[in-house]
């Protein structure tokens, strides 16, 4: 007699691949925000150089806070995509 289902010890032996660890969203979130940051940065800085002196304190502020977004932003995709490969 034939049947069509099989039988779950002939499906145990076929292993899933590892999921791969640029899928988690947490890890692509960190890793696209990073070099907006960082662009964001750099623009906010040029910008500041060529203000008035009366606005450039601000500008000097908000580039500083894109700095150090930028980098919890690659620490954060670097703990991340480590967690995932395990």
């Amino acid at each position: 007699m034939t049947t069509l289902h099989k039988r779950p010890a002939d499906t145990e032996h076929q292993r899933r691949p590892a999921p791969s660890p640029t899928r988690d969203p947490r890890v692509r979130f960190a890793a696209t925000m990073a070099p907006l940051f960082l662009i964001a940065s750099g623009l906010l800085a040029w910008w500041a150089s060529d203000s008035i002196t009366d606005h450039q304190w601000g500008l000097d502020i908000l580039s500083g806070v894109c700095a150090l977004l930028f980098v919890v932003m690659t620490v954060r995709a670097i703990i991340f995509w480590r967690r995932a490969r395990r």
